[in-house]
């Protein structure tokens, strides 16, 4: 969602019209309104079974498709929304798909066949995509992380952390949940909670955990972990990230948040690594994380090496697709 913020301020800039769709899932709603994003909302997520993603994709195509029709659409873009260029395609309305983790078959084999172009970081080895049939001129990919355009305009708003009353002599941990309502992350994940436990119990730590979802949010607060914090709902978790010390994610957008706003990270995902997470690795910029006693937890002071693309050269990519 936030992929999209700065684009659309510059197609508003140029004169377009704009109109935004959601879902109904977990935060998505509190974060559309904490960024200013005004959306239709269409359909809701399909918990955690095939069979319950099957009629929530089928129950959001119709939605989509009835709300579209006859609006004289010119383009479609999407992140990682098959049901958007579904719909685009039977409506004969180009579109353009992004994403950057190659290994949601199921996602990607539906979106990449009927989008129009296909816009993924250089990181992905194109032989990867060939199971989803996309090559030039479809396939375009572009240099660095997404997070590093959408990122690029971004200051910390030192406001984010009121509510949390930190001490600003402790270490100050922000901690992403598993995403496990993602066909793509079915293994379980032993060491998130040995994560929580191993920052919970340190008194020298302010651990601020994310959770993706309600049930997650329970979890969290049933630990009675005193030097754990959890939100009631949907904060600025790219300011937190900002002013924390570490992060450890087993999430891939708030990794990668992280390395673009110079933030040291570990991941603890459990799924198969992407391209973009090995390559990270392989630079060491993400640390991956076997033990939570190997964590590096210490204050850190000074400036943080950002890296900023401009986000008009991806706008540039996606909006090829009227070409």
């Amino acid at each position: 969602m936030l992929v999209f913020r700065p684009l659309l301020g510059l197609l508003r800039d140029q004169g377009a019209e704009t109109e935004v769709t959601s879902r109904d899932y977990a935060q998505t709603l509190q974060l559309l309104e904490l960024h200013g994003i005004g959306a239709e909302v269409l359909g809701a997520h399909g918990g955690r079974s095939r069979f319950g993603k099957a009629r929530s994709l089928t129950s959001r195509l119709h939605a989509l498709r009835r709300w579209a029709r006859g609006r004289s659409f010119d383009i479609a873009l999407a992140h990682g929304s098959h049901e958007l260029t579904l719909t685009a395609r039977r409506l004969g309305i180009p579109s353009a798909t992004t994403f950057d983790y190659e290994f949601a078959w199921l996602q990607h084999q539906l979106g990449c066949r009927a989008a129009t172009r296909v816009v993924v970081p250089e990181a992905i080895p194109r032989e990867r995509l060939e199971r989803y049939r996309v090559k030039p001129p479809k396939l375009l990919q572009y240099r660095g992380l997404k997070e590093e355009y959408y990122l690029a305009d971004f200051e910390p708003d030192p406001a984010a952390l009121e509510p949390f009353q930190i001490d600003p002599a402790r270490t100050l941990v922000v901690v992403r949940t598993p995403p496990d309502v993602s066909l793509y992350h079915r293994r379980s994940n032993p060491l998130y909670p040995q994560v929580l436990d191993h920052l919970g119990r340190n008194d020298g730590v302010h651990a601020i955990v994310l959770p993706r979802t309600p049930e997650q949010r329970d979890y969290v607060r049933r630990l009675e972990l005193p030097s754990v914090l959890v939100p009631e709902r949907a904060v600025d978790g790219q300011s937190l990230i900002a002013f924390s010390d570490l992060v450890v994610s087993a999430g891939g957008t708030m990794n990668r948040e992280a390395v673009a706003l110079g933030v040291p990270v570990y991941t603890t995902y459990g799924g198969r690594l992407g391209g973009v997470d090995e390559l990270l690795i392989h630079k060491g910029r993400l640390i991956p994380l076997s033990d939570p006693r190997a964590l590096d937890v210490r204050k850190r002071n000074g400036s943080r090496e950002r890296v900023r693309r401009d986000p008009a050269l991806m706008l540039d990519l996606l909006m090829s697709a009227r070409d």
